[in-house]
This record gives C-alpha cells, structure tokens and sequence, in this order.
C-alpha cells in the first residue's frame, strides 16, 4: 500500500515539476499547426518564377506547334501577388471585346471583407471600359450580390450575373472560375459548378482587363492572388475541375485558346507566349502564403 501511495505521490510531484513545460509546449505546436508550418505545401518543392511557360513557335497570337515548356506539373508557386484592399491592382492589355465566348480562372484567397473605401465589393479579375463591363469574377462584403460568396457577371446588362449560396472561407485559398458559352454564364468554386443563369450580354463593352480592381481603380481586392488564366473558350466542367485538381501551380489546358496566363509568382509576367505582361501597382510578392491552401 506505501509502494503504491509513493508512485502517486511521485507522479503527482512529476506532474508539478513538468506539467507547466508540457502545457506551454501544446500550447506553441498548437499556434505553429494554426500558422501552418505543419502545413505540407510548406515544405513542398517551389517553382520558381517562369518554371513552367508556354511557347508557340510561330509567335504570340498563332494558334499551331504550341507546347508546354519547363516544371510543369503543378509544383507550388515560390510566391504569390498580394493585393491591399485599397491601391493594389494590375494592368493587363487583354481586353476580350469581340468574343463569343470566355473562360477566367483565379486562385483567390481574401483576407477580410471590406466594408468601406473605394467599394465594398472585391473583384479578383474584371474587363471594364468607359461605357460598363465585360466581365467580373469577385466576392465582397454588404452591398455585393451574395455577400461574401462568388460572383460572376457578363456583360452591363442587369440580370446577367450569378452568385454562390455560401460565402468563401476567409484566410482560405480557392479556386474561382467563370465561364461563359454565349448563352449560359456558369460560376464555379473549387472545380464545383455553385451558380449558372442564361446571359442576354456580351462581351462587347471591351477593355482592359484588369487583376484585383474593377471600375474606375474601385472594387480593390483585399488579400492573395494566383495563378490567373483567361480563354476565349467555354472550358468544359471537366477541364475546369481538372485545373483546380492540379492545384495552385497547375499549368493551362487548351493552349489554342489560352489568352494570357499570370501566376503572379513574383511578377505580373504573362507566360501564355502572348506577350500580354501585366503591370503592377502597389502589387507585392510573398512566399510567406502556404497557410490556408490544401492541395485538392
């Protein structure tokens, strides 16, 4: 009986002694766990800007003896663009005016809603000119359709828009996409069609397409963007689920009709072999971005 009150005696004194260590340990691998250093992308390999880049051997524009050149098998970005919400934005010279049909797709992870400034929306990639909108693939806070959720639009005409049902995780990275066949205009999140409405627009208005801001430098992005691809197809919703299966660092499909491709991997370079480089403004880079992005 003395044996056994000693080995209490000596675990609770063992429990005393080093408890207080144990517990500030749990403590520390719990907040590490949250930041994402035990995160697995976090020690993945990185591609480094340009790895993967396509080349058409008959020049920007030609549509014949396109291939894929370099790491291109959806290794993780070494850096993604960061947008602040109030002046971040690039400047592409991709203005899809003439088009019958148009896919976007964009790795997109929002850091807060925004509920004042410029606009309480936040429009991840968008084409407007002087007379309205070709399209706008964003998310935002009280006064955007579906607050909080993918939004979709396609054309200035009222009604030709569509939204998610549920609001996009913040400090989350997802896959967003639209797609446009000239009749039906569908949103997806992460590979899953969420909204579709038939669309009396068109992409007529024109202009320059723009990455993180909408109209007149309002509509600013507020958090992390990757990996954006535009077409002048439909892509089917096999190949839009197949992008976001490659992950963040996943390359294009349907090179023929691939317009302009900007990972953001530490600059706005366009790597569809178009020569369509974006130029930044109050854009900035990190590698610092894994926390929040679960490989599909």
């Amino acid at each position: 009986m003395r044996r056994r009150t000693a080995k209490a005696q000596s675990a609770m004194e063992y429990l005393m002694t080093y408890g207080w260590a144990i517990l500030i340990i749990a403590v520390v691998l719990g907040a590490l766990f949250q930041l994402g250093v035990f995160n697995a992308g976090t020690f993945a390999p990185r591609a480094p800007p340009g790895a993967c880049q396509v080349f058409r051997s008959n020049g920007p524009g030609s549509t014949q003896f396109i291939n894929l050149e370099g790491v291109c098998s959806g290794e993780l970005p070494q850096y993604v663009g960061v947008f602040n919400g109030q002046s971040g934005y690039v400047n592409t010279a991709v203005d899809p005016a003439g088009q019958a049909e148009i896919t976007v797709t964009v790795w997109a992870n929002q850091k807060s809603l925004i509920t004042s400034g410029p606009g309480p929306c936040q429009d991840a990639v968008a084409a407007y000119n002087s007379l309205g909108f070709s399209f706008i693939v964003r998310t935002g806070a009280s006064g955007c359709n579906s607050p909080g959720a993918l939004n979709v639009y396609i054309g200035s005409t009222a009604g030709n828009n569509c939204a998610g049902n549920s609001a996009l995780p913040l400090r989350t990275w997802s896959s967003l996409s639209l797609v446009y066949n000239g009749i039906d205009l569908v949103g997806y999140v992460n590979g899953i069609e969420v909204c579709s409405v038939t669309a009396t627009g068109s992409l007529t208005e024109g202009g320059p397409t723009r990455i993180g801001v909408g109209a007149s430098n309002g509509e600013f992005f507020n958090g992390s963007l990757a990996n954006i691809q535009i077409y002048n197809t439909s892509l089917s919703q096999a190949e839009i689920t197949a992008l976001y299966d490659e992950g963040i660092g996943g390359a294009p499909v349907r090179l023929q009709n691939l317009v302009g491709w900007w990972p953001l991997n530490g600059n706005a370079n366009d790597y569809s072999g178009n020569n369509n480089n974006g130029v930044p403004s109050a854009v900035t880079y990190t590698n610092q971005w894994s926390s929040g992005y679960t490989a599909p």
